[in-house]
This record gives C-alpha cells, structure tokens and sequence, in this order.
C-alpha cells in the first residue's frame, strides 16, 4: 500500500480576511526561488525514503493558492513529482484552484499534467459575503470555473462552502446550497467559519463592524445543508463532506484513517508509520535549509501506541461510517472496549456513539458535539 503526498504551494494574490494558514502574497521572484528549494526537497525524500513510502495513491496541492502559479510552473512540480516519486494506477491527483486564478488553457495543461480532481473555492453565491470574506472573485467567476473545467475534461470537481459568515442568514444559506447543487459538481464541502484573533475578519468583528453569526443558526445552517444535500443525492461520508457515489475524496480519508501521508513545502506536516513531523513556517528558514541541502524539518515527534490508538479513534469518528473495530483490532492487536472503557461507556449512555455491527459512529445527537466527543479519547 503507498502513501499520500501533500504540496503546499503558500502564495496568494491576497490573503483573505478569515485564513489564518501560512501563506505569502505572490512574488515571482520568491515563488522561482520556492519551487527550486521544493525540487531538493522531493529529491532529498528520493534518496532516504524506503521504496514503499515513495509509492503515491493520492497526491493534494493546496495552499495558499496553488492555481496563482503559471500553468507550466505547476506541470513542472508534477513532473517533478513523477520523477522523484512512484505513482500507483488509479492514482487520485487534487489541485485546489481559485475562481480568480483559472481559465480554460490552465485547466487543459493541469490535466495533461496528471491532475484528475479539483477542489475550487466558490465559498458563498453572494458577492457581497465574497467581500466580507475578502475573496478575489465573484460567484460569476466561480461558475464559469467549474464551467471551464468540465471544459477541459475534468469529471472529478469538488466546490467548498462556508456557512456562518457575518451577514449570512438560513434562507441565504439554502439558496447558496441550492446554486451549488445546481452546478453538479461530484463533491461539496461545508465548512464553518473559523475565526480566529488577530486575522482581519476578526478585527472587524471585534471593532463592531461585522456581527458574528449566532451559534444556533450556525447549527441551524450545518443541519439544513446536511437534509439539503441528502435531498440531491449527495450522502454525507464525513463531518464537512458530502459526495456522490465513488467520489470521496481518497486523500482527505488518509487523514481521518490516520495512515501514512507526507508532507513537502513550507509548514507541511507528514504521518508516517509511528512518527509525526512538520516542516518550518519560515520561509527563510525553509529556502536555506534546502540550500544547504537539509530537509526543513522543524518538529519530530515519535508516537506511542496509545497515542496513536487515541489519534485512531477520534478521526476514524469524523467519518459517518465510524471507525471499523476489525480494522482497529487488526493494526493493534487489541479490542476498542477493553483500551477505552470508561470513555465508550459514557458516550453510549449519553447517546452520543453507537456500535453498528463492526463500526463504531457518531449519532445524529453525537454529530453537532463532535468535539466534545473527540476529547474523550485525548
């Protein structure tokens, strides 16, 4: 079985007013310099991975904004990518593109390159909750994004959502899903609005500009999207995601069945077998470690098995099908019950899990407070 590949590509034309990850405004003089450090790092990776943690079934790019690269610079970091690593049949290949950055010749040069899957930032139908958010296009230019693509011969299209928006109310909320199922992509996911202190969406907030959304609508929204999507034959597989049959995303599964991914680029983190690391957010630090030909290794944690049991259970419960007690028994030799006693008596109780022949899952009074239950079990 191969690994996961992720590549972070931290560049954007603007940031916008809620993203709080890593990323720099578009240079293109830092973006030359990042993606020659990027090759030494897959190749250093090349030379000291044994041959089954270089074997690819999924790769995902994601940023910042990846698509605000020229097309032949990103066909170059999958050929890179194809030079330094082995990828397996069926291979699932994402970039995740922004409406403001595309048009239909990047689109065909991305799919000559061996991407099979786009996850596009639609976010919201209202351009005046798209300026709130500070996104750099309109919802105009994200449906003829996804009209391009198909275009292009991409049959594989997620579109991301973001529900509790200052200013966003539940009929709002169902005519943005309404638009969205309209499009007919594959996969949709639904995100809650995050916000977190010192981003400018927070200042704003903080300074009396913008109201947050109340929590009882922000419920509200997630429940509505969940019957609403169900509704127009997407089935929900995970917390913020919804598909249409065959059209999970395989790489995001990696994660919440914690197994192997690895992670290049700046502030990238990897999972490999019974070890966890991440890679600098610096780019200076990471630009010289590289040049000194160093992986730009920051942090390096070694992971116990209970950990790792731990880890197991809460992001296996992430996924509408539970965590497999089977599989569970099989990678660590033990049962659920006798490692997490007291934990599952409780939440059992509480009604908040169930154990469905092999699986054990959230309930539907155990998916709004996913959390509390995920805390359980650290």
């Amino acid at each position: 079985m191969g690994i996961g590949l992720y590549i972070h590509i931290p560049f954007c034309l603007k940031k916008c007013n809620y993203c709080d990850f890593t990323s720099y405004i578009f240079n293109p003089a830092m973006v030359k310099a990042y993606l020659a450090a990027l090759d030494k790092e897959m190749a250093l990776y090349s030379s000291s991975l044994p041959p089954e943690e270089k074997q690819l079934e999924t790769i995902y790019i994601g940023g910042g904004t990846p698509t605000c690269l020229r097309a032949n610079e990103l066909y170059e970091v999958l050929k890179a990518c194809r030079y330094y690593f082995t990828w397996l049949p069926e291979i699932e290949v994402t970039v995740e593109a922004n409406p403001g950055t595309v048009d239909l010749e990047k689109f065909a040069i991305l799919r000559q390159a061996g991407i099979n899957r786009l996850s596009i930032g639609v976010q919201t139908d209202s351009d005046n909750l798209l300026q709130v958010l500070g996104r750099q296009h309109t919802f105009e230019q994200a449906v003829e994004a996804v009209r391009l693509a198909r275009q292009a011969g991409f049959g594989n299209i997620n579109l991301d959502l973001i529900f509790g928006i200052p200013g966003q109310t539940l009929t709002s909320w169902r005519e943005c899903l309404a638009k969205t199922v309209n499009l007919s992509p594959q996969h949709i996911s639904v995100y809650n609005l995050q916000l977190e202190e010192g981003i400018p969406l927070w200042e704003k907030i903080k300074s009396g500009q913008l109201k947050t959304c109340p929590e009882e609508t922000e419920l509200a929204m997630y429940e509505q999207a969940i019957e609403f999507l169900k509704g127009n034959n997407y089935f929900q597989y995970e917390i913020s995601n919804f598909a249409r049959t065959g059209y999970q995303c395989r790489h995001n599964l990696r994660y919440w069945r914690n197994i192997s991914y690895l992670g290049l680029g700046l502030s990238a983190h990897s999972y490999l077998p019974r070890r966890r690391f991440n890679n600098t957010d610096n780019i200076n630090t990471y630009l010289n470690c590289l040049t000194e030909g160093k992986l730009p290794v920051s942090r390096v944690e070694f992971i116990s098995k209970p950990v790792e049991m731990q880890e197991t259970v809460f992001l296996g419960l992430r996924l509408m099908q539970g965590l497999d007690l089977t599989t569970f028994f099989v990678r660590f030799g033990c049962c659920i019950e006798d490692v997490f006693t007291a934990q599952l008596k409780k939440l059992l109780h509480l009604g908040l899990v169930e154990i469905n022949g092999s699986s054990l899952r959230l309930t539907k009074k155990g998916l709004p407070v996913a959390n509390f239950v995920f805390r359980e079990f650290v």
